[in-house]
């Protein structure tokens, strides 16, 4: 009997690799469309694709039981014109790129799950955003929207389609936990800013789980929240990781300092700065089942 097979474009990063051994483990075939193809010995197996145009890669389309597209430049730089271009158009023209695909292969995916961001709400303060809420007004939420305007126009009739608005993804392997750590470990563990934005979390497995619910579940469709239930605030999130590290308080750190060092970094101090208090209202009223809904027992678990 041949395997279901699911393809996961830009699939090589953080949140990819998760989602190919939790796939895998599932008895699925995993196809991953990369920039920089190599052999593995999972299983696994890559494809070259350039997030712009068509290529051999369709012939993992046919058939296939789901896309999952997480492709997009890194947000993590100085958001400088040239750069917020290049994220728009690398999400963009991949969305693009599995749509003309799909109008190219019979039967298509059965699902596409795209990834969008949080970031769609903008800087909401302390506003509560489920689903629902409108777009921000800022880079970030104008990017978000271009991004999902173009899947949401993706015209794939036979295809079930799923966007996650990601949050703050906490793992161990990847994304800002591992630098907060550090930072935290060296006794610079305060609060950015005034303390007060807040982060809308999750814990990497719920959000594969998250996804696999979108592949698996046909009764899902639409835009959800990829978040953890309980937001909490910056201080708070700081507050949490000094305890599960066994620091001290730690004065906090000015948002001028956090500009400045930002730019020493190479990275965008309003990543921290802004504030995303988003619900999943729409993942519990579909009945999903959190592992770690509280900020404290997501940090015990991957921190000790």
């Amino acid at each position: 009997m041949n395997k279901k097979r699911i393809v996961i474009a830009g699939g090589s990063g953080f949140i990819g690799r998760a989602l190919a051994q939790e796939f895998s483990a599932r008895h699925y075939e995993i196809v991953v469309l990369t920039r920089a193809p190599r052999s593995r010995k999972d299983g696994v197996r890559e494809l070259a694709w350039d997030g712009v145009q068509t290529g051999d890669w369709i012939q993992a389309l046919d058939g296939a039981a789901a896309v999952i597209n997480l492709t997009g430049k890194n947000i993590n730089c100085p958001h400088t014109p040239e750069n917020l271009r290049e994220i728009t158009v690398s999400r963009v023209a991949s969305v693009n790129a599995l749509a003309a695909a799909m109008k190219k292969v019979a039967p298509p995916p059965c699902v596409w799950v795209q990834a969008s961001a949080t970031g769609f709400y903008g800087d909401t303060g302390d506003r509560l955003c489920d689903e629902s809420a409108p777009a921000g007004s800022n880079a970030l939420a104008n990017i978000c929207r271009q991004w999902e305007a173009a899947f949401a126009n993706a015209a794939v009739p036979a295809t079930r389609k799923v966007a996650l608005r990601i949050g703050f993804v906490l793992g161990r392997d990847g994304g800002a936990l591992p630098v907060l750590g550090r930072l935290t470990k060296w006794f610079l563990g305060g609060a950015v800013g005034d303390g007060r934005q807040f982060i809308s979390w999750i814990h990497l497995a719920d959000l594969v789980q998250m996804f696999v619910a979108a592949v698996e579940q046909e009764n899902l469709s639409g835009t959800f929240n990829a978040v953890a239930p309980n937001a909490v605030t910056n201080a708070a999130f700081m507050r949490a990781l000094r305890r599960v590290l066994h620091r001290p308080w730690s004065p906090p750190a000015p948002a001028f300092a956090v500009k400045i060092g930002s730019r020493l970094m190479g990275s965008e101090a309003s990543l921290a700065l802004v504030s995303q208090r988003c619900a999943p209202q729409k993942f519990l009223a579909a009945g999903f089942q959190f592992q770690f809904a509280e900020l404290a027992a997501a940090l015990d678990d991957l921190c000790r």
